[in-house]
């Protein structure tokens, strides 16, 4: 397996991200949080084990609980993607759009998170993924959640499931987070923009 192959295997996801004009209504928020979160999730994640791995990447290709913990990995960062983005997008809307029925993110994030179940989600990526949104979400300060460092569970995530020894991904440590934090703010970014003519009816 070469690096093209890595790639491969850990997009499981849709590849082909849908080009945004508008985001007007609650489905392209549902579309956009979905492959945002996937793109953001599988890029870093690539990004990084690709950095690591340098020259010794034939010989880990060939170890099947290498390949396993990317599996894991991958599932695991991208459920805290979505529950980081989910949350970000109702906030953005309910403060800045008016857009008051928060129970839509609560919705919106088990019909995705159930489809990425049938999709091949592992089961434990699945239930921690259900947990942690379930413990947030009664809590959220919807007025000031996007404002407020909204992307931190999902970049901690990256760090704490790559598939690297320990003693290295601490030396990393910093740069793991700020890697998926610089792609958040890019994402944010967009959304903002994207939201502006949101239809509240």
């Amino acid at each position: 397996m070469n690096l093209k192959d890595l790639e491969k295997y850990i997009f499981p996801l849709k590849r082909i991200f849908t080009k945004y004009r508008q985001i007007r209504s609650v489905d392209q928020v549902k579309i956009f949080i979905q492959e945002q979160s996937a793109q953001v999730s599988q890029m870093t994640l690539y990004g990084y084990l690709k950095t690591r791995m340098g020259a010794k990447h034939v010989l880990m290709f060939e170890d099947k609980d290498f390949l396993n913990s990317i599996n894991i990995a991958k599932w695991q960062i991208y459920g805290a993607s979505l529950i980081d983005c989910t949350f970000f997008c109702f906030s953005f809307l309910y403060k800045e759009r008016n857009f008051l029925k928060k129970d839509q993110a609560n919705k919106i994030f088990f019909e995705i998170l159930n489809s990425e179940k049938a999709n091949g989600m592992n089961l434990d990526a699945f239930e921690n993924a259900t947990k942690e949104f379930n413990s947030r979400y009664p809590k959220i300060n919807w007025e000031t959640y996007y404002n407020s460092n909204p992307f931190e569970y999902s970049s901690n995530a990256l760090y704490e499931w790559a598939p690297i020894a320990d003693e290295l991904k601490k030396l990393d440590k910093e740069i793991i987070i700020n890697s998926m934090i610089l792609k958040w703010n890019n994402i944010q970014k967009d959304f903002r923009k994207l939201a502006n003519k949101f239809e509240v009816n």
